[in-house]
């Protein structure tokens, strides 16, 4: 990290940021310029609050040379991380797609869905037990029952489950959860994010949807400085001025995450665009762009869904986008690199 001090400082401030700072356990360097001075940080300046250093009377500007997410990133971690979930491997060339309604409606509905998708190459189930929605009129998914009815539908399929936590206080719930999923709207929901570091447990993280990658990475890493290391980012689009998708699938984030972290990256096109039709090229697109995985909605009476019917694949659309797929990973000499199931 680099401190730029404005000119004619002070002295005996300076010398008092210096001393603060090396009580941080930080080398500071300092580099006479012309009519400039400078302070070269060396350590790790991962938890310095920049903001606090910026609004110092004597510092014109701060620069940060380290990334501020460290164990999300690849300086300490450059082998990618490989997830086991419940049986399921993701990461580092094991593809999966991960399949299901937007919502769990009834018993029947989640585990026909469950049969279906898992014929088609699926390796683990999602289903909304709890819906965050725009609309305090809009439906709100079953609760607990909907867990119960997904873990019902995990023992007939063998399929690991992945729902969504909404508050700290549903946690016991998820007890028996293989995957738990943390939405957009909680990307920042730092407590909630520090209680699943306590867990080990995956943790699949999406992105805010007006989220910088930086700011996604670091909310990874209040889960991984708590402990639990099994965390996956999911790219579900960003809000921008365009209108005719719901949101604005960012495909570059791909292999910028892929670049900047050894975490496993996820697509959302079924969030991401909110069309049913719009779903089978982004996610090729994905998978070309280097996805580890996919997470897509399936129902399978789409006009008929509680929730998202628009943006949801019948099981048969499933099925043919699963092959398609498989062809594209085979294109790109994937497919001999991990056990994935597509």
């Amino acid at each position: 990290m680099i401190v730029i001090l404005k000119e004619n400082i002070n002295q005996e401030q300076l010398e008092s940021l210096i001393q603060w700072l090396e009580s941080l356990a930080l080398n500071v360097q300092k580099i006479q310029g012309c009519g400039q001075t400078l302070l070269s940080l060396l350590g790790d300046t991962s938890g310095l609050d920049i903001d606090l250093i910026r609004a110092l009377d004597i510092v014109e500007e701060v620069k940060r040379i380290q990334e501020p997410f460290r164990r999300s990133g690849r300086k300490f971690h450059p082998q990618n991380s490989i997830l086991d979930i419940n049986g399921i491997k993701l990461g580092d060339g094991h593809f999966q797609l991960i399949a299901g309604p937007c919502s769990v409606e009834s018993e029947e509905q989640i585990c026909g869905i469950a049969h279906a998708v898992k014929a088609a190459g699926a390796g683990l189930l999602r289903g909304g037990a709890f819906k965050p929605r725009t609309s305090p009129y809009s439906f709100q998914g079953i609760g607990d029952e909907g867990i119960r009815l997904l873990l019902e539908a995990k023992h007939q399929s063998g399929l690991p489950i992945v729902t969504e936590i909404m508050s700290l206080s549903q946690l016991p719930l998820f007890e028996e959860v293989d995957m738990i999923q943390v939405g957009a709207r909680n990307m920042q929901n730092f407590e909630l994010l520090k209680a699943l570091g306590q867990l080990r447990k995956p943790v699949l993280l999406k992105r805010g949807i007006s989220s910088t990658l930086e700011e996604l990475l670091l909310s990874a890493e209040y889960i991984l400085a708590g402990g639990n290391e099994q965390v996956v980012l999911c790219e579900r689009g960003i809000r921008t001025f365009s209108n005719y998708t719901r949101n604005t699938l960012d495909l570059s984030a791909v292999p910028v995450l892929k670049s900047l972290s050894h975490l496993p990256v996820l697509v959302d096109p079924s969030h991401a665009t909110g069309k049913s039709s719009l779903v089978p090229p982004m996610s090729l697109a994905a998978v070309a762009a280097g996805a580890d995985g996919l997470l897509i909605e399936v129902h399978s009476n789409p006009p008929c869904a509680l929730c998202d019917g628009q943006q949801a694949l019948r099981p048969e659309e499933f099925h043919g986008l699963a092959k398609k797929i498989q062809c594209i990973r085979a294109c790109l000499n994937e497919g001999s690199a991990g056990d994935g199931n597509v």
